[in-house]
């Protein structure tokens, strides 16, 4: 079999080795107060899920499902103890800082909203992204009116500020 269809984390478990831990960032842990709630939350269902899977012994799949939520656990427990809130409210309102909205517009005129948050609280698909990311720190520091350049590996895109606003 092609190792491309093996699941090398779950194929290494399954040999005696032990499950691998998620990294955590070297970077501060800057969370908006909805990032810390989510965090709290994951740590509330994870917990869930450990308590009705602690009581099955002889089920191989549970017993690994157990080491997955533990590791995962360990995890979001240990971003829980790093936490850095920053209330958006605070922040300057004229300026994109962590936590901002801002609305911009590309070369092409098109028009796109970006949220700076966290990392665990970054998606792209609903286009939060993490103010490490290459995006934020092309925005961060920039005021409405200023273009930006966005460094992207898919090449380089001006964009202009149109709006900047802070949500909790």
């Amino acid at each position: 079999m092609s190792r491309a269809f093996v699941n090398e984390e779950r194929f290494e478990q399954a040999g005696g080795e032990e499950l691998v831990e998620r990294p955590i960032s070297e970077h501060p842990n800057y969370v908006t107060p909805t990032g810390a709630l989510e965090l709290q939350t994951q740590e509330e269902a994870l917990v869930a899920q450990l308590n009705s899977l602690k009581d099955v012994h002889d089920d191989t799949f549970a017993k690994d499902k157990v080491s997955e939520i533990e590791r995962d656990l360990r995890y979001v427990r240990a971003r829980l103890d790093s936490i850095i809130l920053v209330d958006p409210k605070a922040q300057n309102h004229d300026t994109v800082l962590f936590g901002a909205t801002i609305e911009v517009e590309d070369e092409e005129g098109s028009r796109h909203t970006f949220h700076i948050v966290g990392e665990d609280e970054a998606n792209a698909s609903i286009n939060k992204v993490s103010w490490v990311s290459p995006l934020a720190k092309s925005l961060i520091g920039h005021k409405v009116g200023e273009t930006v350049n966005w460094q992207r590996p898919a090449g380089n895109i001006n964009l202009e500020i149109l709006d900047i606003h802070y949500k909790s």
